[in-house]
């Protein structure tokens, strides 16, 4: 029932330049809507003893906030505020673990923290700064809230755009009854809406983002999953393209975790990742049937009316096979909150945002040997591109977002018939057209893909050769 991480990309542009009035209706009456909120934040920064990060750009944000209009002036002011609340209350984590009063277990998920911080940049190359060393406790159990909405009849979700982080698929809130009222109003409106708590976030790189209290509760396997997400966010981020930028997240995450629990040497907990990662595929490959089920229905002649009927009948069948999926899992993670939650487009939408170019990204990480360096390097080459040229690149990769040959399941080590690792090998038989085939039942026994490498041209960096490469190479 839960966003996976969450960006504040209008953080980063309150540092660089006016904010632009944001979409959707002013929210009369709320607390931000004064000018008063600008001496509270005056106050943040300039008082602060925890120093530098707070006071890094504040002067810009302030002018920034004086400029713009009284509605967005509201919701970038929650926005200020909220981050600078949970920076205020930010302590380093040896410090927390060194007091007397630090309960145990809190201090022992803490040393864990910061051994998974320091294999994010020594072991997996990501950024080496202050990020994720100080620890700070909201009292709340998340610190934003998403709300992600989409039309009646259509699964393209509504985005927001900020002047240099570029448009995105959702609005973040530090408080879960703003986030409620905004969405609220949105449904108003005729929008299929969701709100997704978040654990933590990043604002990329222009403060030191702390590990929030929230994610010290979840699994380690988690903790070290979402440490490595936001880290790779500060490595790369493409504005205005969130698909790419959470696939390419996802997938340091996982090569992460991987890393982590093998040099880590903890079989039991790996056990534990591998279960929910197969879960996560299984309730994907649901997700994206339902999708597919519905771009189909979207795009045909039928009258709105007749949509309607066919959206709820469509939605209850993925209830239905959530059902059946989920009577045979025991004890462990599931994905009871999402269904409880509401499914409807954004719902979907939201899911999509995280996995749309997952299967490409690991495939092009597999070309790349595994070598992270050189699949930062022709992850950055991608980025470069224009929208149109970096989708056309990331299609070429996985034509099919299902396509069970990218799926991080597959076993590639093996040469031309593989298996897939925990599947009994009564389902490793016959032929699959598709990942969702073989995961809801199929009898199939799929290839290994190949294992070339892409050119020195593009592990380099440079963008000759990488649309003639990923196409010889489907």
């Amino acid at each position: 029932s839960e966003s996976r991480s969450g960006r504040l990309p209008w953080l980063a542009d309150l540092l660089r330049s006016p904010a632009t009035d944001m979409p959707g209706p002013r929210r009369a009456g709320s607390r931000f809507e004064s000018g008063n909120f600008r001496s509270a934040i005056g106050t943040a920064l300039v008082s602060s003893s925890r120093g530098t990060a707070l006071r890094r750009g504040g002067a810009a944000a302030l002018a920034a906030l004086a400029l713009t209009g009284c509605a967005s002036a509201g919701y970038y002011a929650q926005s200020v505020t909220g981050h600078l609340g949970l920076m205020l209350r930010a302590r380093p984590i040896e410090a927390v673990i060194a007091e007397p009063g630090t309960d145990p277990r809190l201090a022992a998920r803490l040393r864990t923290a910061l051994d998974i911080r320091e294999f994010a940049s020594r072991v997996l190359g990501l950024p080496e700064n202050a990020s994720y060393r100080r620890y700070a406790d909201p009292g709340r159990p998340y610190v934003v809230w998403n709300v992600v909405a989409a039309p009646e009849l259509s699964l393209a979700p509504r985005r927001w755009c900020f002047p240099f982080a570029g448009c995105v698929s959702y609005r973040g809130y530090f408080s879960g009854s703003d986030a409620a009222a905004f969405a609220a109003g949105l449904a108003s409106e005729g929008w299929d809406v969701t709100v997704a708590g978040v654990r933590a976030y990043s604002t990329l790189g222009w403060f030191d983002d702390p590990l929030p209290g929230p994610v010290v509760e979840l699994p380690e396997y988690s903790l070290a999953g979402l440490v490595f997400h936001e880290l790779a966010h500060q490595r790369l981020y493409v504005p205005g393209d969130t698909e790419f930028n959470e696939s390419f997240a996802v997938v340091v995450e996982r090569a992460g975790v991987r890393r982590w629990l093998e040099a880590a040497g903890r079989s039991e907990l790996s056990e534990s990742y591998r279960i929910a990662t197969e879960r996560r595929a299984a309730f994907l490959a649901l997700v994206r049937g339902a999708r597919r089920d519905l771009e189909a229905l979207y795009a045909s002649s039928r009258s709105d009316a007749e949509k309607r009927a066919a959206k709820a009948q469509r939605i209850g069948r993925l209830r239905a096979r959530y059902t059946a999926l989920r009577s045979g899992w025991r004890d462990g993670p599931s994905y009871d909150g999402w269904f409880e939650r509401g499914v409807n487009n954004a719902a979907l939408a939201l899911v999509s945002t995280y996995d749309r170019w997952v299967p490409a990204l690991e495939a092009l990480l597999a070309r790349s040997g595994g070598d992270l360096e050189a699949f930062y390097r022709a992850c950055d080459a991608l980025a470069k591109l224009p929208p149109a040229e970096r989708r056309a690149g990331l299609e070429a990769l996985a034509p099919e977002a299902g396509d069970f040959r990218q799926r991080p399941e597959f076993d590639r080590t093996t040469g031309g018939i593989s298996r897939l690792r925990g599947i009994p090998a009564a389902r490793a038989s016959g032929r699959c057209d598709s990942w969702d085939d073989f995961r809801l039942g199929g009898d199939c026994r799929p290839r290994a893909p190949e294992l070339d490498s892409p050119p020195s041209s593009l592990q380099s960096g440079r963008n000759s050769g990488l649309s003639a490469w990923v196409v010889r190479h489907p």
